[in-house]
């Protein structure tokens, strides 16, 4: 028995050695290199270079604090939102869609084949002047002239929410799929009431999907460069779009790399603190 159990162990150390090195060469090394070139001020020699903090202080200029906030805003609202939209989603998948259900898990995702890009460029036939939105609030007579629905927050939100809509959906779905029905029967049969037994069974004990969902939209959204800058028609300025353009526009890769390590910081002050909330609250 021991020596089956050491011949389980030294397979699951090897099997484990690829995700390792992948790790290590793809995320902790660029993640090094990034962090090094937002503090090194001068390459003096290779083992002690000159090593400063001045470009953090960048940050308390006034401009910054409002694409700061823009960006949690715009990943708050787009999390929420998905969230609204995706519990009533993953409850009907797991728990009523029945023979139905690989069918529509399918077309969720469907869309993880598509690049980010063309999904966006697909919206501008339906928000531009001419396109279905307008042509369908024309029709019924709900508007005169056609509303300028591209290169608004509203066209950057709405793309947001569809695109990262199935990364909300999923992992509720798992967490439900997995859910005894006999508790809600349980707690209808004693007496509860449907909007007691979601709040007091149902939605607790998905609280771990909704967890997973939240850091799966919510740090993404929070960086994300295509879509403020496709939909929002160069306008919109939020961390993604301002580190890029320190990186591609304006050659400038120290200061690059610094916001990058203060959105990193920003994430994990976020992440933490939600957490230790729900935490709380359960």
């Amino acid at each position: 028995m021991n020596k089956e159990s050491t011949v389980t162990k030294n397979v699951s150390f090897f099997m484990g050695i690829p995700a390792f090195v992948w790790l290590v060469l793809f995320l902790y090394i660029p993640l090094l290199f990034i962090v090094g070139l937002s503090i090194i001020k001068k390459w003096d020699t290779l083992l002690f270079p000159e090593i400063g903090f001045e470009r953090y202080l960048t940050f308390f200029d006034s401009i910054y604090y409002t694409i700061i906030g823009r960006s949690l805003l715009l990943a708050f609202i787009t999390t929420f939102i998905c969230l609204l939209c995706a519990y009533p989603i993953a409850y009907f998948l797991a728990l009523r869609a029945g023979r139905w259900k690989n069918i529509l898990l399918f077309l969720l995702a469907l869309p993880f084949g598509v690049s980010l890009v063309i999904l966006a460029y697909v919206w501008f036939f339906i928000l531009e002047k001419t396109g279905l939105i307008n042509n369908l609030l024309l029709s019924l007579g709900l508007i005169k002239h056609p509303i300028q629905l591209l290169n608004t927050p509203f066209a950057i939100y709405i793309v947001m929410v569809y695109c990262y809509l199935p990364f909300m959906v999923l992992p509720i779905y798992a967490v439900l799929e997995k859910f005894d029905v006999n508790l809600i029967d349980a707690s209808l049969d004693l007496g509860a009431s449907w909007v007691s037994t979601f709040f007091r069974v149902i939605l607790p004990l998905s609280m771990s999907g909704i967890q997973a969902g939240f850091f799966l939209v919510f740090i993404p959204a929070f960086g994300e460069y295509v879509i403020p800058t496709l939909m929002g028609g160069g306008k919109y300025m939020n961390m993604g779009v301002l580190i890029s353009h320190y990186f591609l526009v304006l050659q400038n890769l120290p200061l690059g790399a610094t916001f990058t390590c203060f959105s990193s910081i920003v994430l994990l002050v976020v992440a933490l603190l939600f957490y230790w909330g729900l935490k709380k609250a359960t």
